[in-house]
């Protein structure tokens, strides 16, 4: 067994990238943050990886406690990976770190978007919802359901079926309702094209595809004069 580089530094950051700092590592907790997955899922979701990588990665994170292998219930009975409670805690700071790096003047949308990344996304760059009426949004994505819902101006959205919603969008590819959210295209038009699809109450669907919006690019550093 490989042994752990380790900074070596007291720092209580320098030691959480000691666990979770490797290529990937943090990649897999965030597909592990909206619950179980099997190891093919894992490897569909993160195409950019190898196998022998991601087999590491799980067994780094494993052996540090972050991440647990545990069997479904039948009659899935399926071996599966799932983070720790301890683990779970990740979830606000990979949130941050996305948020902080949307922001960078060199960021640019790539070709893979998982559906966690977009759900993700999706409870970290909403905006104020204070004062927003009550809403309840069913979304499809592939194979994927999920319950949004606005109420108390308070926002959720978690993996589950949306008892009686107002409006259920759908999209065959994370990417496609990614693009109308975030406001590089719009319903009618996403509609028209085909890459997302509604049923239910139209001005609820505006209602929610308008609730998000990504941070501003920070400012790039003015040169210094030497």
């Amino acid at each position: 067994m490989a042994t752990r580089r380790s900074y070596n530094d007291m720092c209580g950051m320098a030691h959480a990238l000691d666990l979770v700092g490797e290529r990937w590592a943090l990649l897999v907790v965030r597909e592990l943050l909206l619950g179980p997955k099997r190891y093919s899922d894992l490897r569909a979701d993160l195409p950019g990886i190898s196998t022998n990588v991601l087999s590491q990665r799980l067994s780094d994170l494993e052996r540090e406690g972050v991440v647990r292998r545990a069997k479904l219930p039948p009659p899935a009975a399926s071996a599966v990976y799932q983070l720790t409670e301890w683990g779970q805690e990740l979830e606000p700071v990979v949130c941050a770190l996305g948020r902080w790096g949307f922001r960078s003047p060199s960021w640019r949308p790539g070709t893979n978007l998982s559906t966690s990344a977009l759900i993700l996304s999706l409870r970290t760059n909403v905006r104020d919802t204070a004062g927003e009426p009550a809403m309840r949004v069913g979304l499809r994505i592939g194979e994927h359901t999920f319950r949004a819902e606005v109420a108390n101006g308070t926002f959720t959205v978690v993996p589950a079926t949306a008892n009686e919603p107002d409006v259920v969008l759908e999209a065959d590819e994370p990417r496609s309702l990614a693009v109308l959210v975030y406001g590089a295209g719009e319903l009618d038009t996403a509609v028209a094209e085909g890459t997302v699809r509604f049923s239910g109450d139209r001005d609820v669907a505006l209602r929610f595809v308008s609730l998000f919006a990504l941070p501003e690019t920070a400012a790039p550093s003015a040169a210094v004069n030497g």
